[in-house]
């Protein structure tokens, strides 16, 4: 269901999970809450017996369907205030544990979120490793100067060898900060989270989520 953040802000929330393994938090991709993620949220809290919440990153705006509006208003994001968000929809799982998973867009904050305690462990579905040019403003802050800060080794990125949002300098530099690195060689942006997409690999999406599955209750 549908709830509302203390900063005003959406999500959907599954809590009907009894016992619960621990709490998810899931930062969705450039396209922001839909069927997709009340599908993935429900979904996650069945299988993986947790409590689940996805937000929406772009609060208070109406940007429609297109990618366009969409890839534009990202430099307008603001990440102390869109990282608040993500602590907020933790607190509301009310869960001991909280992880962070993220797709895309959403996975780049969840490189930007390793700067924080609160969440045990994170894991970044081809987050952008720098910032796109497009991107940029005073309000982005560059995801690798946030994994230096702490808390590198409770990062996995899933990364596709054919993704151009993820080039083979910029995971070289995760790799030197110690983020744990599972790397499909064949697979393109956008490969597991979404079966609609062109660039979906059923067999890669299969393997991805159980090994984020496990570095998360791990």
């Amino acid at each position: 269901m549908r709830i509302t953040l203390p900063s005003g802000t959406a999500c959907e929330i599954d809590k009907s999970v009894i016992n619960p393994k621990m709490g998810l938090v899931i930062a969705p991709d450039i396209f922001g809450l839909r069927t997709l993620y009340d599908d993935l949220v429900k979904r996650l809290a069945t299988e993986w017996k947790m409590v689940v919440c996805a937000v929406e990153p772009f609060a208070n705006l109406e940007l429609g369907p297109e990618i366009e509006p969409r890839f534009a208003a990202v430099s307008s994001l603001d990440d102390e205030k869109h990282l608040r968000d993500l602590h907020e929809a933790a607190d509301a799982l009310g869960a001991t544990e909280v992880g962070l998973i993220g797709f895309c867009m959403g996975g780049m904050y969840c490189f930007k979120s390793a700067c924080s305690d609160r969440f045990k462990k994170i894991v970044s579905f081809y987050g952008m490793i720098t910032i796109p040019d497009a991107w940029k403003s005073p309000t982005q802050g560059e995801p690798l100067e946030y994994l230096a800060a702490k808390n590198t080794d409770r990062v996995l990125a899933i990364i596709g060898g054919k993704d151009h949002y993820t080039p083979a300098a910029d995971v070289a530099e995760l790799a030197k900060l110690n983020v744990r690195l599972q790397i499909y060689p064949d697979a393109e942006h956008a490969f597991a989270h979404d079966a609609s997409r062109p660039a979906h690999r059923a067999q890669d999406a299969a393997d991805a989520f159980s090994r984020a599955e496990s570095w998360l209750v791990g």
